[in-house]
């Protein structure tokens, strides 16, 4: 007989702690070079232009709104929402970015889970915009629920779906190393 391989990828030994260490000062840097000015500007043009291609699917879905800068406005009953700094989902993808670029994976692997993560982690908050944008215009109990406690608690879910999805790929195919970034 032959001996067999273990089909299964070996897991690093290294100490979890390194990880949770690396996540959180990435996580913090992310944060921070959120804050700052320049990101500022690109954080409110990229609000504008998640706004405007809400404004886009509520329209080709048959629906009527009209955009203001980061306000999508229903026309007939006036209702507005705005998409103001939090709003549009980029704390979450700097989470997720600070989780993928903490564990320990080839960059190309980590690359995609950037990528792949973001735009996930965008249609669920577009699709979370259009909801509110709809709720709030029949129930502002409903509207203030959903806003503050629903949709925050599916975005940090989904986020961490994102991730273990991405985990069990990479760690599937055994390209995790010890070596970490």
């Amino acid at each position: 007989m032959s001996p067999r391989a273990n089909p299964l990828p070996r897991r690093p030994s290294l100490p979890p702690g390194r990880y949770a260490a690396l996540f959180a000062c990435l996580f913090l840097f992310g944060i921070g070079l959120l804050l700052t000015p320049p990101v500022q500007r690109v954080d409110v043009r990229f609000s504008h232009a998640l706004v405007s291609v809400s404004q886009q699917l509520i329209t080709i879905c048959g629906g009527k709104a009209s955009v203001e800068h980061a306000v999508l406005r229903e026309p007939v009953t006036d209702f507005a929402i705005e998409m103001k700094d939090g709003c549009n989902g980029v704390n979450v993808m700097i989470l997720l970015w600070a989780a993928v670029l903490a564990f320990p994976a080839a960059w190309k692997l980590k690359a995609f889970g950037i990528i792949a993560g973001a735009l996930v982690i965008q249609a669920v908050n577009i699709a979370r915009f259009i909801s509110l944008f709809y709720i709030g215009q029949y129930s502002l109990g409903w509207f203030d629920f959903a806003h503050s406690y629903l949709w925050e608690t599916l975005l940090i879910l989904d986020t961490m779906v994102v991730f273990w999805v991405w985990v069990n790929r990479v760690t599937r195919c055994g390209a995790v190393s010890n070596a970490g970034i």
